[in-house]
């Protein structure tokens, strides 16, 4: 006889393993889940940016026991939890197959930002998203992995756009009781504090720790009372105040996260640096192994064993650089434990060794002391070779070794309940573990698979959801207007109208208003009777970018200019949340960057699994993703050497008006009787076979495994 099952107990129960769930990250890319804690609290789901602590937070015990004795619900709790717990629980992973050896000695993933959900917003823009991705996936595939970050109470900024369109930014400041974090504490419940002497102060820190499905990530904080105020804030702000801070922040990051490691027992096989913002951990582990009595050549060859380096910017500007008083003010006791002179260390982020004019750049450090340095796409690998050519003189650019991996997106975390049910509809649950299987895609070609009319159907719901969202956003910016829009928020866009999504950093190189460098011929093109286009734009600018910040003023006078009123919409603080409601509804995505600065130019690559199309310069990932039947190129596979940036300029807004009037419009409104484009639809055919499986994560990460976290086991 079966004994009776006591339902409050199993309801108890249930509410703990809810808990448990809120507070790991694998929830962000489980649509159940997060309908889930959306049914628990709606308002607070919404009103949170989708925050499941918060949620937990705001009913109270007793509530939640209520609502789980309604079976429906616990039901779905159950299904929920579940399969989180059995995630958590898998042995057999791709990991535990391909790289078991680093079960005992794992990945230290360094980088100064981390982009892992819209409730905890530390990040800035892309270098955070590949970061976030990156540990994502490191997750999915099981591999050993921690992450190391600092934790930005006042995070990036909040953007609100005044009346003339300019930027002005705010501040708030995070509550960890609100986010899915856990203060780092020893085996006994004290807090692990660590610190390292900063000019002549001993600057203390401990860390929080985020659960990101198997995966973990330590973001440090020196914002504890044994510190004085200035060295509270280091870790303030994403990128935040003047080189003396971003030194301070550097140090934190990468010594401070060398030092935590050792304190709480992790020796990593390989630390990765994601761009050289953490290079001191280098200086850190160079001190380390002649402590333990190498000597300096064997120190070096011991530290490059266990470090390599991804470069992404090709941009001289933003490479740190920092000037000698800064160095010999910060790092004095580095370079007297190294047994260096102040010019000795000075050139260990030189170029050129001896030259008093040059400042220390950390992405010389980099380079100098890791065993393999890589891009971020093969033409950004063509584009670093050269840049950093002069550190290696004995080489031909093509011999300078930098390689190259090109960046991917987390497939599963960029997509709504729309999307993932119709890929479990037609592809079966399996798809979401054969991201890395060409071979499985290639069924998306056929129209046995999945008819024309289930993926315009697809089409047509992602882009409503994206105008019903991005339409209350509007509403709730007119609110909180003094002068009211110019046109109607909930009159905003039109479903039947090709949409055209522009999202991402500011930056000038991007050229957001490229498309509008004609402005009487584009306003045709948006006003047309029977083909018009409508375009949404969102963005930040660098605090201290003017240049960006003009920018944005320019997209909002054309947003509010008659010809494109309603047809061009502008929405404020981009984030993670306006992201996906973009990657996911807008039919074009458009990327323009002045060529070849992009890096890789990641936010396309999460477009074909929604059935989008890119038009994209052939720069960054769209160059090695592009065939001529799977999205629209802007321009050609060249640009103009040396740089002519109005020429550049002038014909990339030529060909990119050219390509929308002759290809895109004719091609999106050339319907059938049953108003099915079929020509459109076989591209976007085309863009899933060729791109879901090449440009995600799991690929990136799987390719990091085996040609640099591996070695030199081999």
């Amino acid at each position: 006889m079966q004994p009776k099952i006591n339902t409050h107990e199993l309801v108890l129960q249930l509410v703990e393993r809810t808990l448990r769930l809120a507070r790991n990250l694998w929830w962000t890319w489980n649509p159940d889940a997060q309908n889930l804690f959306e049914g628990l609290s709606a308002k607070t789901w919404h009103d949170s940016h989708h925050n499941a602590v918060q949620v937990m937070r705001e009913l109270s015990k007793d509530k939640l026991i209520t609502l789980y004795h309604d079976p429906v619900l616990r039901e779905k709790a159950e299904r929920v939890i579940r399969d989180f717990e059995g995630y958590m629980r898998r042995g057999k992973t791709w990991g535990a197959t391909h790289c078991p050896q680093l079960k005992e000695r794992p990945v230290a993933y360094f980088s100064a930002e981390f982009g892992l959900h819209e409730s905890l917003p530390v990040y800035s823009g892309g270098l955070g998203i590949l970061s976030g991705d990156h540990i994502k996936s490191a997750s999915d595939l099981g591999i050993p992995f921690f992450g190391i970050t600092l934790f930005y109470r006042q995070s990036y900024f909040t953007q609100v756009i005044d009346a003339e369109g300019v930027q002005n930014e705010i501040y708030p400041e995070l509550d960890p009781e609100s986010l899915p974090m856990e203060i780092v504490c020893d085996g006994n419940g004290n807090e692990v504090v660590c610190s390292l002497k900063i000019a002549d102060t001993e600057v203390y820190f401990h860390a929080w720790r985020i659960d990101v499905g198997r995966a973990s990530l330590y973001l440090l904080d020196t914002n504890r009372p044994e510190n004085e105020p200035h060295w509270r804030d280091i870790s303030t702000r994403v990128y935040g105040g003047d080189q003396t801070t971003r030194i301070c922040q550097e140090l934190i990051l990468g010594v401070g996260g060398i030092r935590l490691l050792r304190k709480i027992g992790i020796r990593p096989h390989i630390h990765h640096l994601n761009e050289g913002h953490s290079s001191f951990l280098l200086v850190e582990l160079l001190r380390e192994r002649l402590r333990e009595g190498l000597s300096f050549p064997q120190a070096q060859e011991s530290v490059r064993n266990e470090t390599v380096f991804t470069t992404h910017t090709t941009v001289a500007a933003a490479h740190d650089r920092f000037p000698r008083d800064l160095v010999d003010r910060f790092l004095r006791e580095w370079h007297l434990d190294l047994n260096m002179s102040a010019e000795q260390f000075m050139d260990l982020g030189r170029v050129n060794a001896g030259d008093p004019e040059e400042d220390f750049c950390m992405t010389v450090l980099a380079l100098k002391l890791t065993r393999a340095a890589n891009a971020v796409s093969e033409l950004n690998g063509q584009v670093c070779r050269q840049m950093w050519r002069p550190l290696y003189p004995e080489h031909e650019a093509d011999d300078v070794p930098i390689g190259h991996i090109t960046n991917g997106v987390h497939m599963k975390g960029w997509m709504n309940s729309t999307t993932f049910e119709f890929w479990n509809r037609t592809l079966g649950p399996e798809w979401c573990s054969r991201l890395l299987h060409t071979d499985f895609w290639e069924k998306m070609g056929d129209s046995n698979t999945v008819t024309d009319e289930d993926i315009w159907e697809l089409r047509y719901r992602l882009k409503r959801e994206m105008i019903n969202a991005l339409r209350y956003l509007l509403e709730d910016r007119q609110a909180r207007m003094d002068t009211p829009m110019t046109f109607q928020p909930h009159k905003a866009l039109d479903p039947e109208v090709l949409t055209v999504g522009f999202a991402r950093r500011f930056a000038t190189y991007k050229r957001a208003t490229l498309l509008f460098q004609d402005m009487e011929k584009i306003a045709s093109v948006f006003n047309s009777p029977d083909k018009s286009i409508q375009m949404v734009i969102s963005g930040k600018a660098h605090p201290e970018d003017e240049k960006g910040k003009h920018l944005i003023r320019d997209i909002i006078q054309i947003a509010n200019d008659p010809r494109f009123t309603g047809r061009v919409v502008f929405l404020e603080d981009y984030n993670i949340e306006i992201g996906r409601h973009l990657i996911s509804g807008c039919d074009v995505w458009l990327n323009n960057p002045r060529r070849p600065l992009e890096a890789s130019g990641t936010s396309g690559q999460k477009i074909a699994v929604h059935g989008g199309l890119n038009a994209s310069i052939l720069d960054g990932w769209w160059r090695e993703g592009y065939d001529g039947t799977n999205g629209f190129a802007i321009g050609r596979d060249s640009h103009p050497v040396p740089v002519d940036e109005a020429l550049q300029d002038r014909l990339d807004s030529e060909d990119l008006c050219r390509l929308f009037t002759d290809e895109i419009i004719p091609e999106f409104y050339d319907r059938d009787q049953n108003n099915i484009p079929r020509r459109w639809i076989q591209r976007i055919r085309r863009a899933m076979v060729t791109l879901i499986p090449r440009f995600n994560t799991d690929r990136m990460v799987a390719d990091y495994t085996r040609k640099y976290y591996l070695k030199p086991w081999g």
